[in-house]
């Protein structure tokens, strides 16, 4: 039996208090002892170092940025933070090969790149702006929701507001520059990427559409190019739906996205060396709105939070089909957003 440490990134309006930690049983599938490790102010979302720092959403009174914490401490001790006036961010992602932090900006449309230093504190060296709007009232302004790195160390920033997935090319200093703008149906509402294993495709799933779509990604001028895209939902689902996060199995070979609304996790398979994808399966998170959801290390089992019911689903995985088997649900963690194994 291995015990692995999972993270939960959490709104706090209600009753949760920040960052829990709970341990994980890869035998089982099993969530136990779920616990506060560091109280914050809706720390939605976190990324973790190589160094075992952790980087995680913070709001101050009228200030947002990223907060830096030392996971190895319990609780976590606050290494240094990062405020501007604002909003606090939507995403966070981490270079180690060049020490740099991405902070992706929701409500500022606009992303923030800081140096990582040893002691693992942050200073910022660039602010890249986008703007515009798309046609549904979600869509009044930018809306920079993903941020992270390309196959070939570009920076792919995804702007659910715009409707666009944008290449930046990143130089030694941190400073970004416009490479390519890739513009999808008006209303798609792109929210998060991810790439295939060779890197020559990007799966981007659109909230507002509840949409799947497979971009051809080229690396030798970043550009993408649309391929195929696929519901999230059933066709007669005619309620609200917004679809959150997207995973994909290390063998290129899944894709899980989830739905909040429909509350449900559809199942894909790829075929065409990534190129094409089927829906093989959906089933329902049992909760409401679920948010973040990822692997085990060993990829054998996929945790999803549910936000507004404040409970923590957990299913088996198939390695060779793909689908997926309640295995635990009611775990409490509330207001999960994100999803995050240690190690």
């Amino acid at each position: 039996m291995t015990v692995h440490r999972v993270l939960f990134g959490t709104y706090t309006r209600q009753s949760s208090k920040g960052i829990y930690e709970a341990n994980f049983d890869s035998a089982t599938g099993q969530l136990a002892d779920p616990k506060v490790v560091f109280e914050g102010t809706s720390p939605t979302y976190l990324a973790i170092s190589a160094a075992n720092n952790v980087y995680a959403v913070e709001k101050r009174g009228d200030q947002g940025g990223v907060v830096a914490l030392d996971n190895a401490t319990r609780p976590m001790d606050e290494i240094g933070v990062y405020l501007t006036e604002g909003s606090s961010p939507a995403y966070i992602a981490i270079d180690e090969d060049r020490h740099f932090v991405f902070a992706g900006y929701y409500h500022r449309g606009t992303v923030e790149i800081y140096s990582m230093h040893e002691d693992g504190a942050l200073t910022l060296k660039d602010t890249w702006h986008n703007s515009g709007s798309g046609p549904r009232p979600e869509q009044d302004s930018s809306h920079v929701h993903y941020v992270n790195l390309t196959p070939d160390n570009r920076l792919v920033v995804v702007d659910l507001g715009t409707d666009e997935v944008i290449t930046l090319d990143i130089d030694d200093e941190g400073l970004l520059t416009d490479v390519a703008r890739y513009k999808a149906e008006d209303g798609f509402g792109p929210r998060h990427l991810r790439f295939s294993p060779d890197g020559q495709y990007a799966y981007v799933l659109g909230e507002l559409s509840s949409l799947l779509s497979v971009l051809k990604y080229s690396a030798e001028d970043g550009t993408f190019a649309h391929v195929m895209t696929i519901s999230t939902i059933p066709t007669d689902w005619d309620e609200h739906n917004g679809a959150a996060a997207i995973r994909l199995s290390s063998d290129g070979r899944f894709i899980y996205t989830s739905n909040r609304g429909h509350d449900s996790v559809s199942v894909y398979q790829t075929s065409n060396l990534g190129a094409e994808i089927e829906l093989i399966q959906t089933i329902s998170t049992e909760g409401s709105f679920p948010r973040d959801m990822n692997f085990d290390p060993e990829e054998k089992f996929l945790v999803v939070a549910n936000q507004k019911t404040d409970n923590v689903s957990v299913f088996s995985r198939d390695t060779e089909t793909g689908e997926l088997t309640l295995v635990q649900k009611d775990f409490p963690i509330p207001e999960g957003v994100r999803v995050k194994f240690e190690g």
